[in-house]
């Protein structure tokens, strides 16, 4: 049963080796984020899922110990899924997309340690009957299942945005902060795919995901502790409780 949950955005600026210069313009997302984590360690889980946007439809299940990089952005820098020393046999020649590299950072610089991990990609042509239906899946790994859900809202909030403006971002993104800060998974599961993909949303599909995982838990509630738009791109972070 899913017993929390924290909701990141992804954006490889979160690293500070990637952001160089710009690093301190991201700090109190990380903040954010770090805050975030420790509601994970203290659920005390048996299992952690990863669940972050990836290239192709999916469902692809990434083992403990799957790696990362962040050279495609420039940066000599590698992460492994999971806990340190865990999972180092996992499958060679695959790698984390960038979003759950971006999570495997985050667990290591937490120096997460308090339960397995896996990973889960999710991309935008999977349907949202279908990340629900996997939400609701993951839900029935662990006896005490946390998750860490990565994903960023609109890329189309300003006039330099990577989507250029659209107005119907701002709307669109306050209404999915509202219900990762609520926990509502009613308003999370009505989020329309078509228009999330217009608005380039890359958290649209996790988050269906998360809805479909918390849907035989009643009883958890939101919490929202980052809400911005840098570089006009919606930013949320969130817990669930």
């Amino acid at each position: 049963m899913l017993v929390a949950a924290a909701v990141c955005p992804c954006p490889p600026l979160l690293v500070p080796e990637v952001a160089a210069g710009a690093a301190p313009e991201l700090d109190a997302a990380r903040a954010a984020c770090t805050d975030a984590l420790g509601v994970l360690a203290a659920a005390r889980p048996d299992r952690l899922v990863v669940v972050g946007p990836a290239a192709a439809a999916g469902p692809e299940i990434y083992p403990e110990g799957t790696p990362g990089s962040f050279r495609g952005f420039g940066v000599d820098l590698d992460v492994r899924l999971g806990r340190d020393g865990a999972g180092e046999d996992a499958p060679a020649g695959r790698e984390l997309p960038y979003g759950l590299a971006v999570g495997a950072w985050m667990l290591g610089r937490a120096g997460w340690a308090d339960a397995p991990v896996e990973g889960l990609g999710v991309g935008e042509p999977l349907a949202a009957e279908r990340c629900i239906e996997e939400g609701r899946a993951i839900a029935t790994r662990a006896e005490r299942l946390v998750m860490l859900v990565m994903g960023d809202a609109s890329a189309c909030r300003t006039l330099k945005a990577p989507g250029y403006l659209d107005e119907r971002a701002a709307p669109f993104d306050a209404e999915a902060a509202r219900a990762l800060g609520t926990a509502d998974t009613a308003a999370l599961r009505a989020l329309d795919p078509g228009l999330a993909r217009e608005l380039k949303v890359s958290g649209r599909a996790p988050w269906q995901v998360l809805a479909g995982a918390a849907a035989g838990n009643p009883d958890l509630r939101g919490a929202l502790l980052y809400e911005d738009a840098p570089y006009g791109v919606g930013y949320v972070a969130a817990t669930w409780s």
